[in-house]
This record gives C-alpha cells, structure tokens and sequence, in this order.
C-alpha cells in the first residue's frame, strides 16, 4: 500500500516514514514538495474508504477545510490515489493527549479543564458552522506549545444546515467506545453537536481520573454500561473535583441528548474557571434521611412517618460540617426498596437513615438504623417503644444520637433541642404534616392541604408552622387561578399576619410574607427583603432558594444568571428535586435560552411527570423559542392531564395560531372566555391570548380587569413575561403599570 501511495503521490509529496496508525486512518510524515514543508498525510483504512465513498468523503473535507480556529487543526490538501482515500494536515511538533495521558495518568485539574475548554472552543466553532467531529478521543486532541488543537475534523459527520440534504451514514460507526454517546453507539442517524459534548466531558473525566467513565473488557462490556448506567461522577475518583465541575461533568454526560448542555458553548462555560476546592474541614459528611416506612394498618398514618422522616432532615440540617440531602430527593427512593449503596452513590452521600412508623392508639413504636453506604455495616440502630406524646423527644433523640456518631454539632448558639415543637397539640401537628405533604404535591392537592391548616389552625390558633403553611397555599391557589382573589386575598392576609406574629423565627413565615408582598401588596422591595431573611433564618431550605430565585431574582429583577446559580445550590442538596428543575427550567426560558430550559423540563418531567407546572414550562419554552410544532406537541397532552387548564389552553390556543391553525386557535380563545362567564379564569391569561391573535384592545381591556380584579398571578410576572414584551412601549401599558404602583417598562425582546 505504502509503495503504490507513494508513486502516485510523488509530484506533490514525499513520504518520510510512518507516525502511527489508529482505527480509522494510517498517518504518516511527509514533506509538500511544492512549500517545502512537513506535513501529516493521513490515509483511510480501505473498509473505511469503502463505506464512505469518495464523494461523501471529498464533501466533508471540503466543509472541514474551511474551519479556520486556533484551536483546529486545520485540512491543507486531500485526495484520491490508487484506490486510497487521502489528506494532509500540518505535522505538529508535540504530542497527542493520549501520549500525555500514557505518560501522567491523569493531569492536574486546572491543565486538564484548560485542555478542555479550548477543546470545546474549537468544536463550538465548528458546530456553529455545521460540522459535528463524531469522534472526540485523546488521540484527536494534539497538544502543542501548551495549548490544545483538534484534528481528524476531515473524517466528521457533516451536519448540514435546515433545508439541505443530509448526507447519509452507509453502514459504518465513526467513533471509539469508550467515547461514544449512547445515541452514536446506538446507531442513530440523527447524531448531532451534543454527541461531541458527551465525547469531551468523557474526555475531561479521563484526564480527571486516569480512566475512561466506563470500562470493560470488551467493546460490547462498555457500550453495555453506557446503557446501563448512569455516568459516575468524576469526584468519587477525584476528591478535590469542585462541585460545580463535577456536575457539569455529569450533565454533559447524561444519557439523554435533551438533558445535556445544548450547545458546546454552554458546556465551555459551565467548566471555565473551575477547578480545584478546598472544602471547610469536616464538610466531607453527609447523609440522606429516607422516608420511614409506614407499618401501621392504617394509610393515613403515611403522612406521620413521612413527617418523621421529614423532621429528622430539618433537625439535622442545623449541624454544622454535614451536607444533608433535602426532602424531594430522599423522599424519591419512598417504596422503591432499592439498595443503600446504589442510593448513596445516586446522591453522593456517606451515610443513609432508615426505620419505620407502627402507631396503635396512643402507643409508637420506631426503629431507626444509621448506615455506613461504603461497606453497607450498621454504624447505629435503636428502636423506640413509647407514647405518642414522646414523638418530639424521640425525633431529637435520634438527631442527636446522629450528631454524635458522625461526630458533628449544632451551628452557631448554644446547644439545645435540634427539635423544638411549635405546637403541644398532636392532633394539630399530624394534620400539619398532612397539609404540607399535600400542598407539597401541587395541583388540585392544594386545596385538600389548605384544609389541613385550617383544621389544625382551629385546634391551635397559636401554631405557626400551620399558618405559614395556609398562607402560602392561599397564594399559590391563587396564583394558580385555583380561586377567586376576593376568597384567597383576606385569609392569606391574615395567616401571614399571625404566622409572623407566633413565628418570626421560621424561615416558613417569611417565605409566605414574601409571596403575599409580592401578589397581594405589590410591594417588591419588601418581598425581596422576606425572601433574603427566609434563607437567612434556613439557607438548606431547598423551597425558600428555589421560591427566591423563581419569584424574586427571575420575575422582579431579572436576574437570571444569579437564579440559575442559586437553583444549581438548591439541586446540590436536593439533585432530584423535580420543583428545583423547574424553577430552573423557567429562568433558562425567561432568559432566552430555551433549549436549556427544554433539557432542564425534561429532567422535571422524568422526577415528577405528573407535575402541571413542568409540562406547562415545556409548552411555554418551545412556544417562545418559535416552534409551533413542538409546543403543541406538548400542550395537547397537557390539556388532558390538567383537566384543559387555562394556562394550557392559552398557550396551546397561541401555539395553534403560530401553526397558522387560525380557526382552531380562536375557537380554543372561544372556549376560555365561555368559561371565564362560569368559572375564574384569570383575566391575565385571557389578555395574552387575545393579544396573540392580534386584539391588542381587547388584551389592554383584560389586563386593567386583571389589576382591579387583583389576578396573582399577573401581579407576579407583569414584570418579566415573554409574551407581554410586545406591549412594553405603549402608553396603555405604561398606564398598568403605574396603576399598580411599578414605573418600569417591560423589556423590549423576549427574556
């Protein structure tokens, strides 16, 4: 072959030796007659060659021989001779990143997210022109001068701009195992940008941890586990990994491309400026309080053990140097039986608690057992027989007894009970626990909760926790459209009175004052205030971060990075949080960026797919980012799952006039004004709807009705709602504005 290259090649290149050979191409050193310089001539295998065919071939490096980027190494010549598939690259004086990796093992941190970045700097250039490498390794990335350059852009997939042809796979996988997306080893023909970001983070975590993510003894053992497993984070075989890295690490490698980062550039800045921590000495403990299981007969007696379980996590949380997962991701292994360990690599925890409830008459009896998840051996277990008057006393007992095992203490003041009760009513308190697991919940649940606190509020007038929880239920029906102001407005006014009153000291009683400063008052400066003082009174209360960083930073201030990052510190205590995926969802899409926020729905509907409010956040994104089609395919479902709730048949209404289904949209704007004659129906969203089908008097005309009439929600997002931007600049508008007490416009483009 050698012989043959050569005579054909002789006018223009002479072949010096061979540098190596891989699974796709031979390379050699060879020196360009013509400029008089050395060059790196790569030849295809013949079966490669064949599968492609020279006229994919010659097409693609065609495209990747215009990529021009500091970090690409770029294509000088190509060709065909004697039946070879031939072309040269500059020949680089270094070395390739496997050599290093061969070398070192493993590079330090901040050369290996340098690498990376300028890594991704280059495929983000050449994505953003239309060509996807498919096949990110360390052999690819050359290492020169102390920078990164990545070659074999020559063999990539073509990724044609909308409206052109596609060139068609015939037959072969380009790619390396260990590397590959699960979508490129699968065999999909759609393989887009997101597989090279999967191969990068793949590549990072090598160079992080000395190994691949996923190894075996066979090709078909590692793209197994591809399959199987969800990736392992890079930390556990790094520890000075920052979490901020070791998270980006992750979802770049998530299984679904949806979930990824969406474009390289995003993943470029996740990893930009990360790099080594030092964590506070004793912040390496951690644990997971799962749900205690219910062995009473009766069912209702789910929500006390659940509230045990519950307790014991706020309790723990006031302990200094111990990272304590929040409720909604340990409350997602609930009846799922599954192994400890599984659950402590899944949540990155050392420690798991676990028991159970038996409640008879007046009489308890719970066992609780601390254990160790690396080695699966019992670090503590008691059981407690007692009366359920000793409920409190056994949930500090065992709060305590976890501090001291783990050898932690309470934070800041002087000792006492990690467990206070607010209430001595036991009756009061099982009707709270039910209420708050109930609002928890959302949707039609709500109200079912709001009757909870009522009912326990009745029994003790005094109970605070009971009163910021019917205060903040209150606001949430109503910014829901769950009900009338006129029945949500005067008792939430009054609960949040009283729960500052009885509880100034709960971080519960803020949140529910900042939600009625800021759709009730319409005080935003006092709202802002609450928020701040909730997390200052919790700051692991996962709720007050995430309420803040939805209410206050996104739909006030327009912060949308600092919302995104504090969303990102509420999931690192609660990383399966569907809530917290979707605040994070809605900031992404009221930034603009919508493709994130899609990914970032995703991963709320797979932890909660009953939520409303995630599927609803799905249809908003993709409506706003212009795709009519893919909005309706999520609004039209949603319809059935919501009962045809008015948000979803705005939005599906909008969306179908987009589709350019005119009479489908008016009869849908038709049947929300039937209904708003019958039942509430927030004036705000007839007003949007009406303004998407070109009834700018009639929307005006609606949204006076939705200040005078007090619509929550319009009081929350009048600020920083997409579809109200259009409007911004008018005098009407201006003239709303000022009618409830606010001065500034609206932006001017969406986000």
């Amino acid at each position: 072959m050698l012989e043959r290259l050569q005579e054909s090649l002789a006018h223009s290149y002479r072949i010096v030796h061979e540098l190596g050979a891989g699974g796709m191409a031979t390379v050699y050193l060879a020196e360009d007659i013509r400029h008089r310089r050395p060059v790196a001539l790569k030849v295809l295998h013949q079966d490669l060659a064949a599968s492609l065919g020279a006229e994919r071939f010659h097409r693609e490096i065609e495209i990747a021989a215009r990529l021009q980027h500091p970090h690409v190494l770029t294509v000088f010549d190509s060709g065909e001779a004697a039946g070879l598939l031939w072309f040269t690259m500059p020949f680089i004086e270094g070395e390739s990143l496997r050599d290093r990796l061969r070398r070192e093992g493993r590079l330090p941190v901040q050369q290996a997210v340098q690498i990376a970045r300028e890594t991704a700097d280059a495929l983000d250039y050449a994505h953003r022109h239309g060509v996807v490498h498919r096949d990110v390794k360390p052999e690819n990335i050359l290492l020169a001068e102390g920078h990164a350059l990545v070659t074999d852009f020559g063999i990539a997939r073509s990724a044609p701009p909308p409206g052109t042809e596609r060139i068609t796979q015939s037959g072969v996988a380009v790619g390396t195992p260990a590397y590959m997306s699960p979508e490129q080893a699968a065999g999909e023909r759609d393989v887009d940008a997101r597989s090279d970001i999967y191969s990068l983070a793949c590549v990072l975590y090598e160079m992080l941890a000395g190994e691949a993510p996923f190894t075996g003894p066979t090709i078909q053992a590692v793209l197994a586990k591809r399959f199987a497993h969800a990736a392992p984070r890079v930390s556990t075989r790094c520890p000075g990994v920052t979490r901020e890295l070791d998270a980006a690490i992750k979802t770049a490698m998530a299984r679904a491309p949806e979930a990824r980062f969406q474009t390289m550039g995003r993943f470029a800045e996740a990893i930009a400026g990360v790099g080594l921590s030092t964590p506070p000495a004793g912040m390496g403990k951690s644990i997971v309080v799962l749900p205690f299981a219910n062995m009473s007969p009766d069912p209702e007696n789910e929500y006390f053990s659940d509230g045990i379980a519950e307790e014991i996590i706020n309790a723990l949380t006031q302990l200094e140097g111990l990272r304590v997962v929040a409720r909604t991701s340990a409350f997602a292994f609930k009846g799922r039986n599954e192994d400890l360990r599984t659950i402590g690599e899944l949540l990155d925890v050392e420690t798991v608690l676990e028991g159970s409830v038996r409640k008879s008459g007046n009489r308890l009896r719970i066992t609780a057992q601390l254990v160790s998840v690396s080695d699966g051996c019992h670090l503590w277990s008691e059981r407690y027989d007692r009366e359920l008057t000793d409920i409190f006393a056994i949930q500090d007992e065992i709060a305590t007894t976890i501090a001291a095992k783990l050898k932690v203490t309470l934070s800041g003041a002087a000792p006492g009970p990690l467990v206070r009760p607010e209430t001595s009513n036991l009756q009061a308190y099982q009707l709270y626990l039910k209420g708050r697991a109930l609002v928890s919940q959302r949707g039609p649940s709500i109200r079912r909760g709001i009757e909870c606190f009522q009912r326990a509020i009745v029994i003790d007038p005094e109970y605070a926790p009971a009163l910021a929880g019917l205060a903040r239920a209150l606001v949430l029906a109503g910014f829901y459209g769950m009900g009338r102001p006129e029945e949500i407005i005067p008792p939430a006014i009054d609960a949040t009175r009283r729960a500052l009153e009885h509880g100034p000291h709960l971080a519960e009683s803020h949140m529910a004052s900042a939600l009625v400063a800021l759709m009730v008052e319409r005080d935003r400066p006092r709202a802002s205030a609450e928020w701040l003082h909730a997390l200052e009174l919790n700051p692991a209360d996962v709720e007050a971060r995430a309420g803040r960083a939805f209410f206050d930073l996104c739909l006030v201030q327009g912060a949308f990075e600092e919302a995104i990052e504090d969303t990102r510190r509420a999931l690192e205590t609660d990383p399966l949080s569907g809530y917290a995926h979707t605040v994070m969802a809605w900031a992404f899409a009221l930034a603009g960026r919508y493709q994130e926020a899609i990914a970032e729905a995703h991963r709320g509907v797979a932890l909660d797919p009953d939520s409303f409010v995630t599927h609803y956040v799905l249809l908003c994104a993709c409506r706003w980012d212009g795709n009519a089609t893919r909005a309706l395919e999520y609004g039209t479902p949603l319809l059935s799952l919501s009962g045809r709730h008015p948000w979803a048949l705005t939005y599906v209404a909008m969306a179908l006039f987009d589709a350019g289904r005119h009479e489908e949209a008016e009869a849908a704007y038709a049947e929300l004004v039937a209904r708003s004659h019958t039942d509430y129906v927030q004036p705000s969203m007839l007003a949007y709807a009406a303004l998407h089908l070109g009834r700018q008097a009639e929307a005006i005309t609606l949204l006076r009705e939705a200040v005078d009439t007090r619509d929550l929600f319009f009081a929350a997002v009048v600020l920083r709602w997409p579809d109200l931007a259009t409007l911004s600049a008018s005098s009407e508008y201006k003239d709303i504005l000022g009618r409830m007490g606010w001065k500034e416009a609206l932006p001017t483009s969406l986000g």
